[in-house]
């Protein structure tokens, strides 16, 4: 529960504290003082999103905080830290330039944060929030939070998913065997072609060396017969000359011990050079002009050239995209038995998912029956004694032909449907409810779902719009009733409602120096009646009015 609330810059809230208590407590004022801005305030340390449109005229931020007080340190999420006195700090700051700093305990955390320890601890109910009786989509969320079954819905969902995902996985594959065989041909004829070229690695560079001497031949061999010559055909050749070199060397040898090594090192020399011209003469054979291996060097390179174009830029792209259609080959093989895996497992799939649909169908309709007596009780106890009611549900059977049969929430949909008056047939409240009648079964509900809780706070903001007279008194009663267990901050304009409260805060707003300022005070036992006369008459404010608020507030001491 809020223990304690400070706003700063936030609308006409200059600065304003507010120690708040357990069990029953209300709000008035004139319309437009500020009772909202108080409930907008709230909002934003629950995480809603804000807007610097809501920062006091000259500010350069807003901020809100608040210590709340649990009770019930189980409801709390995971990795919460309590202060002490079980207390949790929360505060949120608004700046003009549009961001937002968000604070548990002092500490800055993600907006979520906020958001998911508030929604722990706080409810927050709008004159409009009965509209979710209108909506059926929101009836079997309703049932599911009170029946306590959102964890097996969450799993009926789950196995709904990966249902739906293994039948488009099924009807993609079935897509592609419509494909299958074309494309299993053309796949086979592109790896006939690649691998009857028979590709080597580093072929092409290969080929282009070769192709560029077979294109300059007449010039290699030119070259190679002149080196040849010069070496040992003609007279004066390398072969001649150092032969005559080696005879001189020996003759010197004789006075020259020391020139050993040199007659060596022509020997070696004179080696050598016949190997080099072994090696031209093998080259200029082997590079001789061959207008024969130069045309077959062309075919060879236009037909890579194709294989390039087709598959990749490269011999080693080739091989890759080779390999890729390889294995897609052998899938396109495998699909008829993958089919048949899949078939297997959407079976099993479907079977799992029914399970869990009956388990949820069958705690949903026994939990039904609860729901239909329980809220039948708090009817009457809100003045519609008369009131039946009936939770009906309406099966769907799931197919795995029809995608929008295989369902998150279930195999059924259900409505809320209501006879207020006796001999009238049971209907859709949408049908058959007044704003009047719709906010007390709002009530109802909300009272029946929150009755297993205890410590939380449940703030109403003006839902006794459209009521009066004797079912102002019974809201006003189980307003009173829920403050038992939870804290219950009402806004309320009726005077049924206001006396019932334990705590009263009166809003007003005034206006200093040009600037609009919002003022709660609480009152005092002593200055409740004025405030609920005012609820009764108006401005017009008479003897009768005021001894009419004290009846009020005396009939409700008298039933505490």
């Amino acid at each position: 529960m809020i223990r304690y609330l400070r706003i700063k810059n936030l609308a006409t809230i200059e600065d304003l504290e507010l120690e708040l208590y357990p069990g029953f407590t209300i709000l008035t004022g004139e319309t437009g003082a500020g009772k909202s801005i108080i409930i907008d305030a709230i909002k934003l340390l629950l995480g809603e999103k804000a807007s610097p449109e809501l920062i006091r005229t000259g500010k350069e931020e807003a901020s809100v905080e608040a210590i709340l007080e649990v009770t019930d340190l189980q409801v709390l999420p995971e990795g919460i830290d309590l202060e002490a006195e079980n207390q949790i700090f929360l505060q949120r700051i608004v700046s003009s330039q549009g961001w937002s700093k968000s604070y548990l305990n002092g500490v800055l955390v993600p907006l979520k944060k906020l958001k998911e320890v508030g929604e722990f601890l706080i409810d927050i109910y709008g004159q409009n929030d009965h509209i979710f009786l209108l909506d059926t989509s929101s009836h079997l969320k309703f049932l599911d939070d009170f029946a306590e079954v959102t964890e097996l819905r969450n799993m009926v969902g789950q196995a709904a998913r990966e249902l739906r995902s293994l039948i488009k996985e099924k009807e993609a594959l079935e897509a592609k065997q419509k494909e299958r065989a074309q494309r299993l041909d053309f796949i086979s004829f592109q790896i006939k072609e690649i691998e009857e070229a028979d590709l080597k690695p580093g072929e092409d560079e290969e080929l282009l060396q070769e192709r560029s001497i077979l294109k300059n031949s007449e010039k290699i061999v030119i070259l190679v017969n002149s080196a040849i010559e010069l070496s040992c055909e003609k007279e004066e050749s390398l072969m001649a000359g150092l032969k005559k070199v080696e005879n001189l060397i020996s003759e010197l040898q004789s006075f020259f011990p020391e020139l050993e090594m040199v007659k060596n090192e022509i020997s070696d020399f004179n080696i050598f050079l016949p190997e080099l011209v072994s090696n031209l003469v093998e080259l200029r054979e082997r590079y001789a002009p061959s207008p024969l291996r130069l045309e077959q060097i062309e075919e060879r390179l236009n037909r890579l050239e194709k294989l390039k174009r087709k598959y990749g830029t490269t011999i080693k792209e080739i091989f890759d995209y080779l390999n890729n259609i390889k294995k897609e080959k052998e899938e396109l093989e495998k699909s008829q038995e993958k089919l048949t895996d899949l078939d297997r497992e959407i079976e099993k799939a479907f079977d799992s998912y029914l399970k869990l649909c009956s388990q949820l169908r069958s705690q949903r309709q026994e939990k039904a029956k609860s729901l239909e007596k329980l809220l039948v009780g708090e009817l009457e106890q809100l003045a519609m004694a008369k009131a039946r009611f009936r939770v009906e549900f309406k099966p769907i059977n799931p197919s795995l032909t029809d995608f929008r049969s295989i369902r998150d929430l279930g195999s059924e949909e259900l409505e809320f449907l209501l006879s207020t008056n006796p001999g009238e047939e049971l209907r859709s409240l949408r049908r058959i409810a007044s704003g009047g009648e719709l906010s007390r079964i709002m009530l109802a509900f909300k009272a029946l779902v929150k009755e297993a809780e205890t410590g939380r706070t449940m703030i109403f903001d003006e839902i006794d719009s459209g009521i009066g007279g004797k079912t102002a008194d019974f809201v006003a009663q189980k307003l009173k009733q829920l403050s038992q267990a939870h804290q219950v901050l009402c806004i309320t304009h009726l005077p049924q409602i206001a006396s019932a409260a334990s705590h009263h805060y009166q809003i007003e707003k005034m206006t200093e120096k040009g600037r609009t300022y919002t003022l709660v005070k609480k009152l005092k036992d002593e200055d409740r009646p004025e405030e609920i006369a005012r609820l009764i008459a108006g401005n017009r404010l008479s003897q009768a009015s005021l001894k009419m608020a004290k009846e009020l507030l005396e009939q409700n001491s008298r039933s505490n």
